[in-house]
């Protein structure tokens, strides 16, 4: 009768203790969790309709019930505007009567004067000067005009960018001589969040009113970090066209006080050089038993910067022809904020005829953008018809099959 006994203490003791070991470990992943900068959470808001994180996850959609839109209501000041979002059109956009800037308070109480003086209060001498050192040919060309604020919410840790408008923009359709416009706004160095704002057709004082909100960036690490503005002109048959960029460094913006409001002279594109795109290593080796081209994307060295960051997220895009028709494409995985990237990634084709002469492979290097088309850095061509380097390299590995040839390539214009 003892041994049961004593048994069943034991287990006793044993449950109670692997339970207490299993809630303590849950305690202490918690901890490091909440301990860890959380990851920033992106939330947009458009002309007085708010999206907070605890409702991201809600399956309920604005205004679910009359209770919430009652207290919507009420809460919202008078001089706020209203937005119906059933009233948009196919594109994304409001009536015309709607899209008229008509119920901005901070813009209609707020003068150029009062914006220049904010601007004068809270932004570094560096900033002042880069803006004051305008070339006169960016002087003779105006491109208008941005109109925007800031403003860090310390109870939510969240930072706050509400893109207001845009004056005097340039018209890029020569007929009806206006513009589609609309912004992307990215943050950098990280680029991890890229947004933008909706089109407005047909305008070039275009009044956006759009509310941008980035949750879990610490309030020290505001001033590492810029505001990189993008302006465009939607264009339906082809690639939309750049108007111009504004670049915001945060460093010496003092945001502690409440929101601040901020106006900034669009200026050209920083545009890259055709020439220096970069260096591409790649390796092959023609199977003339199997029919069969292994290609190993190994390195890329130089690549020059896509963006006012400095750094791109290259990957390779590997493309295999016959007879100028592709039949076959690969890619490498993305390498992040680097101009010097490590591939190391094999790839293997079949041959669909006997022999390489109406074989081409094209390598198209390109900068990833979430928030945009990805733009090309640089292009390499191997082929029995290529010229320089990609022709020699290709002649090699027709001459010397089963032997894996690796050559470095300059990159050609995209």
């Amino acid at each position: 009768d003892e041994i049961p006994t004593v048994v069943g203490i034991f287990s006793a003791f044993g449950l109670v203790f692997s339970v207490s070991l299993f809630a303590w470990i849950c305690c202490q992943r918690k901890s490091s969790k909440s301990n860890k900068t959380p990851p920033y959470k992106f939330v947009h808001v458009l002309k007085g309709v708010d999206i907070y994180p605890e409702n991201l996850n809600s399956k309920k959609k604005f205004g679910a019930d009359d209770k919430s839109e009652a207290k919507n209501k009420s809460a919202m000041p008078k001089n706020s505007l209203h937005l119906d979002l059933e009233k948009r059109d196919l594109n994304g956009n409001f009536p015309k009567t709607t899209t008229k800037m008509q119920g901005s308070p901070d813009l209609e109480n707020s003068s150029p004067k009062h914006f220049a003086e904010r601007k004068k209060d809270s932004v570094s001498p560096d900033s002042l000067k880069s803006i004051t050192s305008l070339s006169s040919e960016e002087k003779q060309d105006k491109l208008g005009t941005l109109f925007f604020s800031l403003e860090y919410n310390f109870e939510k840790k969240a930072f706050v960018v509400n893109i207001k408008e845009a004056r005097g923009l340039p018209a890029m359709d020569e007929q009806s001589m206006t513009s589609d416009p609309y912004i992307k706004m990215t943050i950098l160095p990280e680029k991890k969040h890229k947004v933008k704002t909706r089109v407005l057709r047909k305008t070039l004082d275009p009044a956006f009113d759009e509310t941008f909100t980035f949750y879990g960036i610490p309030y020290s690490q505001i001033q590492d970090l810029t505001l990189h503005f993008m302006v465009l002109s939607f264009d339906r048959f082809s690639r939309d066209d750049v108007i111009g960029e504004v670049l915001i460094p945060l460093a010496g913006i003092e945001l502690s006080e409440g929101r601040l409001l901020m106006d900034r002279e669009i200026i050209k594109r920083n545009v890259r050089k055709s020439s220096g795109r970069g260096e591409l290593l790649v390796s092959l080796c023609y199977q003339s038993t199997t029919n069969t081209l292994t290609v190993v994307v190994l390195k890329a060295r130089h690549l020059p910067k896509s963006d006012v960051s400095g750094l791109s997220d290259p990957y390779v895009k590997v493309n295999l022809y016959h007879a100028k028709k592709r039949i076959s494409k690969k890619k490498t995985h993305v390498k992040k904020c680097t101009p010097n990237a490590v591939f190391n990634e094999l790839f293997v084709f079949d041959i669909p005829c006997e022999g390489l002469d109406d074989i081409s492979i094209e390598f198209l290097v390109l900068d990833s953008d979430r928030g945009s088309r990805n733009e090309v850095i640089g292009r390499l061509t191997l082929g029995s018809s290529a010229e320089g380097t990609g022709g020699e390299h290709w002649k090699e590995i027709c001459e010397y099959p089963r032997r894996q040839i690796a050559k470095w390539h300059m990159l050609c214009d995209g």
